[in-house]
């Protein structure tokens, strides 16, 4: 099965680096072209064909990759997410099965936290970055490919024991029986993979799982160190650390917690998979035990929160003061906040061990950290607070869904602000309580940012205009539904319902009913952004006037929108600066 596995691994790399050494043939140095392949048919600037996408080098192309890639995983964790809820609606199990409710919300965390936040992040900053930055392309193309083509095989690793059981009865369709596929089933261990059940588990899908998670950790790792030269020593001559734009920090900030956070999760895989194959005891009691295991998961696991929220805080940042028609207020002490988070998350992750027994002195230090990473946080809530007093509010999707994403944000914080004191962290640890705070944060910041990037920047992506009333209406439908999801969450959690159960006391019924309601609202506004994102590409409106957003009139018309101007300039073959 291994080498089943890595044969297919090791045929796509070769078609890969064949590929890209096709595409970079005769030793010239790649250089960036829009994507653009010479003597092809192109359109809105972009060449059509298979091999373009899989041999390009171009960080646009990459980019859009990057989100493609995410989307697919984000809708796939959301179905894992509508079905939890589906058996959570009555309190018998009577849906699907214990052992299936473990596998969704074991594969629900792993996917959007790993191959859906971090690769549409990733996929953000590869298409905007260099135009903010003025920057020709990423410092290493090449690289940057390969970084994204490791995330496919990845993807397939870590859900393969549903891709497998597929691709299995499809051969046996044909007469041909696999065995070894049909013993791959999905891990139902937790998405914090603790040990000693993720050494003894005997499930063989767990060290693809394993696997594939390694892979995806060297991808965001290489990306990431792709990302601080770029920012480092490919910005133009005009712009500065001074005038670098607080996306472009955010994106900095968040590659540098990858970087010295994901080779400690690479680390702890590779032992894992040693004890669980070699015989070594990195993790049982004869060796580190299991409360090693949770030291080095959590010095990883809590920066990871703030590798995938501060992208969200960035984006913020950006948007709202565009959309709102006024400069962002206390722009210095958003980039010092952001450090002061980058800097203070490692050094927090102990409390989420506060029910293991660990020392009070300890304890209590941990809890002052935990307690003081809300300042920067709120100090960011401020801003934009202040950002949009005397502001020019238009409730346009974007708008919408950042001002919302603002006040859910605002809920999620406080309640992660209890969590950090160690009586409170005793009594909500393992009850919906965290789920619910979690949640808040997670679908506040990352989702709702996430499509209002979609919006704001889709003029520019596509050359054509959403339908902004069906964009509305997601809008409203989708931050509804975040509030209606997470919020009973709290209350059931407070009351003492601990989370991970398939079935619960028939009194909580009324209450995860409500929950269930706000995620099927939440699987709606999806479903609609999915129609708009598509038709609009389809028979949407073109674009004729690049200041989509009025932006020129509060002169915040930036490098990425002064492109596209250029571009729309060269389609309607009008000089443009670059001639």
């Amino acid at each position: 099965m291994w080498l089943y596995l890595l044969g297919l691994l090791g045929a796509a790399f070769v078609l890969i680096a064949a590929g890209l050494a096709l595409r970079g043939g005769g030793g010239s140095r790649i250089a960036a072209d829009g994507g653009l392949l010479a003597d092809r048919g192109s359109s809105y600037g972009k060449a059509f064909g298979l091999s373009r996408w899989l041999t390009t080098v171009d960080h646009k192309d990459i980019g859009l990759l990057y989100i493609a890639l995410g989307v697919v995983a984000g809708l796939w964790g959301g179905v894992d997410a509508m079905m939890i809820r589906t058996e959570l609606a009555t309190p018998p199990t009577d849906v699907w099965d214990t052992r299936t409710y473990n596998e969704l919300f074991t594969t629900h965390g792993i996917t959007m936290l790993f191959l859906f936040v971090t690769p549409v992040f990733t996929g953000i900053a590869n298409y905007f970055i260099p135009l903010l930055v003025d920057a020709d392309d990423m410092a290493f193309p090449r690289i940057n490919a390969i970084a994204f083509w490791l995330l496919p095989p990845s993807l397939v690793f870590i859900r393969a024991g549903l891709v497998t059981e597929v691709l299995a009865k499809v051969l046996e369709a044909f007469g041909v029986v696999v065995e070894a596929l049909f013993a791959l089933e999905p891990p139902g261990i937790g998405w914090t993979l603790y040990t000693p059940m993720s050494i003894e588990a005997l499930n063989p899908q767990i060290d693809v799982f394993l696997l594939g998670l390694h892979l995806s950790g060297i991808a965001t790792t290489i990306g990431a160190i792709n990302i601080i030269v770029t920012i480092f020593t490919e910005r133009g001559e005009e712009v500065g650390w001074e005038n670098l734009d607080i996306l472009s920090w955010a994106l900095l900030t968040m590659s540098g917690l990858i970087l010295f956070s994901f080779p400690v999760l690479g680390s702890v895989l590779v032992m894992l998979l040693m004890d669980r194959n070699f015989g070594t005891t990195f993790f049982l009691a004869e060796g580190g035990g299991a409360l090693l295991y949770q030291h080095l998961f959590w010095f990883f696991g809590h920066p990871e929160v703030y590798v995938i929220v501060l992208p969200a805080f960035g984006l913020i940042s950006f948007m709202l003061p565009r959309l709102v028609g006024r400069r962002l207020f206390g722009f210095k002490f958003l980039v010092y906040s952001t450090l002061a988070i980058g800097v203070l998350s490692f050094g927090v992750w102990a409390h989420h061990m506060f029910a293991t027994g660990m020392d009070p002195r300890i304890r209590g230090s941990f809890m002052a950290v935990s307690i003081a990473i809300a300042v920067p946080s709120a100090v960011k809530v401020f801003n934009w607070i202040a950002t949009l007093w005397y502001s020019r509010i238009r409730l346009s999707a974007p708008a919408i869904f950042l001002l919302g994403g603002i006040a859910v944000f605002i809920v999620g914080g406080v309640t992660g602000v209890f969590l950090a004191s160690v009586p409170v962290d005793m009594v909500f640890h393992g009850t919906y309580y965290v789920v619910g705070h979690f949640h808040l944060i997670l679908m506040g910041i990352i989702p709702f940012t996430m499509f209002a990037a979609s919006y704001y920047w889709y003029p520019l992506l596509t050359g054509r205009m959403y339908d902004p009333r069906l964009a509305r209406i997601q809008a409203v439908l989708t931050v509804v539904g975040g509030f209606v999801a997470f919020v009973p969450m709290l209350v059931v959690g407070a009351d003492g319902l601990p989370r991970r159960y398939a079935q619960y006391p028939p009194e909580y019924a009324l209450l995860n009913q409500v929950s269930t309601l706000g995620a099927y609202l939440i699987g709606a506004g999806v479903v609609l952004w999915v129609y708009n994102v598509f038709q609009s590409l389809r028979v949407g409106p073109e674009v004729e006037d690049a200041d989509v957003w009025n932006l020129k009139e509060t002169g915040q018309f930036s490098r990425e929108w002064q492109w596209f101007e250029r571009r729309l300039e060269q389609r309607r073959g009008e000089p443009s600066d670059d001639d």
